[in-house]
């Protein structure tokens, strides 16, 4: 994320296109909300409260003390498939405007041409996400599907318990993390992420159950995992400063406009008609594309797993914190206006003086590139729960979930230089050096319940249903489109079907629905406005609703061998 910005009443006001990526990256970790869809089909059938009855080798994952429960040699295969439907929907509340001004195109009806300051008949804008992205390691690159379910599979996991051992050993490939998405070019929502994508790949997981006594058996697992992080997006600023600089460009600088050597408006306005083209608060200031990656990221898992009759159990886990060093590049693409803009700032004695006391350049090319890295812990995750049996066919099962979310109180990206961005955070932001940039996040661990019930149809048949009511992990004043899996509600129901004495297939159908309100004003995520709101909002003062709906199928088959 580099020079972006430069200057004092202009400069400010792209200190918000540079605070983007910080403001923007950060918000890749709420994915974490949609963790667990697709690890294991049982447990997702069973609304993911399966500590206390972890779904076979995927013990690895939910409990490892249950891996203690397989016997012999075993195999499963996964297969699961994602749709989903993403949209936001952005209005004009009464008296929207941002220093005078009204036409923003994403709540505007009016054709161009009028070409007036004000809007005369406000829309809805309307933001649909098109398909999903994933970010290839092999390509080093994001691709973007084809619309339509994603299809994964099969997914294997392998266990071996040998005859006359209190031992279980495992490994497994799964997806612990996993969430992107593509817009059109021209969709409002493309200021806060045209193409995005999260994901964290286990790719082998060497694990061990252990059968202490015939009711307590306890488990660890080391999970080896690849870590990538994409983002492209533009960027704009409906700042009352860029407003202020649209009037100076329209008002008072048009008849001035290209001539390049005017010192008594460069003395009094450090430069600022200069530019050809101006800067306005509803202009594509930049585009940026940033990505990301580690290719083994460490973590481990402890379980245990009491189970003193056929009644009753009780199990818990403990995900540890996980430390990942991603490294990347970035590219951004500056727009006319905010070249033009910049260096013709730099471009006059006074506006170089300013721009050089602020320690920034005077001049910016057409696009920048460079290297970027960040460190960044996953939060500690514990989940405890238990199962009861109250019939001899019906289970319950109930699970107590809480992530660390506080972790993430802020983060930090480093460049490989200095830029106009960076030595402009510094200024704004506490933390923040001329290679650094501190991004503030103030996220909030989160608790929540999950439920799942099973039951015996027959000896053969098992039915299965869950819920889960996913607490968030935003507040309120950081809420944003770019994560529409705020507070959700997750559904799900399942069957098993039990092929012989050595094998068995499960199906299962999850549901994830998420809808949220970000009134204008109330987010610095999204849509703050004010003078000093350096944190991005490209969509300050507009009224914003999101609504994301996820639906996960999958099929498991588990066999011995």
């Amino acid at each position: 994320m580099i020079k972006k910005i430069k200057y004092s009443a202009g400069a400010r006001l792209l200190a918000l296109g540079a605070f983007a990526l910080g403001a923007i990256t950060p918000q890749f970790a709420s994915a974490q909300l949609a963790t667990n869809l697709a690890v294991d089909v049982k447990a997702m059938s069973m609304g993911h409260a399966v500590t206390a009855d972890p779904p076979g080798i995927m013990s690895i994952h939910f409990n490892p003390a249950g891996l203690a429960r397989l016997e012999g040699r075993r195999m499963d295969l996964q297969f699961v498939g994602a749709d989903f439907s993403i949209e936001s929907t952005f209005s004009a509340p009464p008296g929207y405007e941002v220093f005078g001004y009204s036409d923003d195109p994403v709540v505007c009806a009016d054709p161009a041409s009028l070409g007036a300051s004000y809007c005369t008949e406000f829309k809805e804008g309307k933001s649909t996400v098109e398909g999903i992205t994933l970010y290839l390691p092999i390509l080093n690159d994001a691709v973007d599907l084809p619309p339509g379910p994603l299809l994964a599979g099969p997914l294997p996991s392998f266990s071996i318990r040998p005859p006359g051992s209190r031992f279980t050993f495992a490994t497994a490939t799964y997806l612990p993390m996993a969430a992107g998405f593509y817009r059109n070019d021209d969709d409002p929502g493309a200021f806060l992420g045209k193409r995005v994508a999260l994901e964290r790949l286990t790719y082998l997981s060497p694990s061990v159950g252990y059968q202490v006594s015939d009711t307590l058996s306890i488990g660890a697992s080391i999970g080896f995992s690849y870590q990538a992080m994409y983002l492209e997006t533009d960027f704009r600023a409906p700042n009352e400063l860029l407003g202020f600089m649209r009037t100076l460009d329209e008002s008072i600088c048009a008849p001035f406009k290209g001539q390049q050597n005017n010192i008594a408006l460069d003395l009094i306005l450090f430069g600022i008609c200069r530019p050809e083209e101006g800067l306005g608060p509803f202009k594509n200031l930049a585009s940026v594309e940033v990505s990301m990656d580690q290719r083994m990221s460490p973590s481990y898992n402890l379980g245990v797993l009491w189970e003193p009759n056929e009644h009753f159990a009780w199990g818990a886990v403990w995900h540890a914190p996980t430390d990942t060093h991603m490294n990347g590049d970035y590219n951004i693409k500056y727009s006319n206006a905010t070249q033009s803009t910049i260096n013709g700032i730099g471009g006059s004695a006074t506006g170089a003086i300013a721009l050089a006391v602020l320690g920034i350049p005077s001049g910016i090319p057409s696009n920048e590139t460079g290297v970027v890295n960040m460190d960044l812990t996953m939060p500690a995750h514990f989940q405890t729960g238990i199962k009861v049996r109250p019939l001899e066919r019906l289970q319950f099962n109930v699970d107590l979930v809480w992530v660390d979310y506080e972790e993430w109180d802020a983060w930090s990206i480093q460049f490989d230089r200095s830029s106009a961005v960076t030595s402009l955070a510094r200024l704004f932001s506490p933390g923040s050096t001329t290679t650094l940039l501190n991004v503030p996040l103030q996220f909030q661990s989160s608790w929540n319940l999950a439920y799942g019930v099973q039951y015996d149809l027959t000896g053969r048949i098992q039915l299965r249903g869950g819920f889960e009511p996913r607490a968030s992990a935003i507040p309120d004043d950081r809420r944003s489109p770019l994560v529409p899996i705020n507070e959700a509600k997750y559904y799900s129901v399942g069957l098993g079907y039990k092929w012989d004495k050595d094998t068995e297939i499960d199906l299962g159908l999850g549901y994830l629905h998420s809808k949220d309100s970000i009134p204008a004003d109330t987010s610095c995520m999204a849509n703050c406005t004010g003078i000093d709101n350096v944190v991005y909002n490209p969509y300050a003062g507009l009224d914003i609703e999101t609504e994301a709906s996820v639906i996960v199928v999958g099929l498991a088959f588990r066999t011995s061998f």
